[in-house]
């Protein structure tokens, strides 16, 4: 972080995120965190990516308590997450055309998949499952993971490129990248 205007943007992109999976929260299976956090990072980078990813998996703990294997999940995944993230916004220079649109919804499924997978990996090791309960676990996130992958597709499609054409209209080009 190099200025006030880094730091707060951060700090409000993390509550946006937070609001965000607040508001929905209710609803199985729909969830706008990885587009919002998607958009951002394609546009501004992966260190204000991993900023805020690190900041909303910390803050969320204060609505939604303080579960450690869910915190681990989080500052994991997200870091992941910010880094490929950043790094497709990096390759495609910020546009959103057709190709970068399907290459980059193809990897929004393929980490909204990776979330569940490693769901399915830290929490029963967290926890002690045995090899039963893990398999029972893992059989039980595809309820899950399959309405979430949907979700993405939608968003992604149709949100993502909405989000980076506001990002570059309205913030100068020393924030962007």
């Amino acid at each position: 972080m190099k200025t006030a205007k880094d730091i707060a943007l951060t700090g409000v992109y993390t509550a946006l995120l937070i609001g965000a999976q607040v508001a929905l929260s209710a609803l199985s299976g729909i969830e706008v965190v990885t587009v919002l956090l998607l958009s951002f990072c394609y546009c501004f980078g992966i260190a204000r990516g991993l900023a805020v990813a690190n900041s909303f998996s910390l803050l969320r703990c204060l609505v939604f308590g303080f579960f450690p294997s869910v915190l681990i999940l989080y500052l994991v995944y997200y870091n992941i997450f910010a880094v490929v993230s950043g790094l497709l916004g990096r390759k495609f220079k910020g546009e959103v055309k057709a190709k970068e649109l399907a290459f980059t919804l193809f990897a929004a499924v393929l980490m909204t998949v990776f979330f569940t997978v490693l769901d399915d990996i830290i929490t029963p090791l967290y926890y002690g499952y045995t090899v039963k309960e893990a398999k029972a676990y893992a059989v039980a996130s595809v309820a899950a993971v399959i309405p979430q992958t949907v979700c993405v597709i939608i968003t992604v499609t149709a949100v993502f490129p909405v989000l980076c054409n506001v990002f570059r209209r309205n913030f100068t080009s020393r924030l962007l990248r």
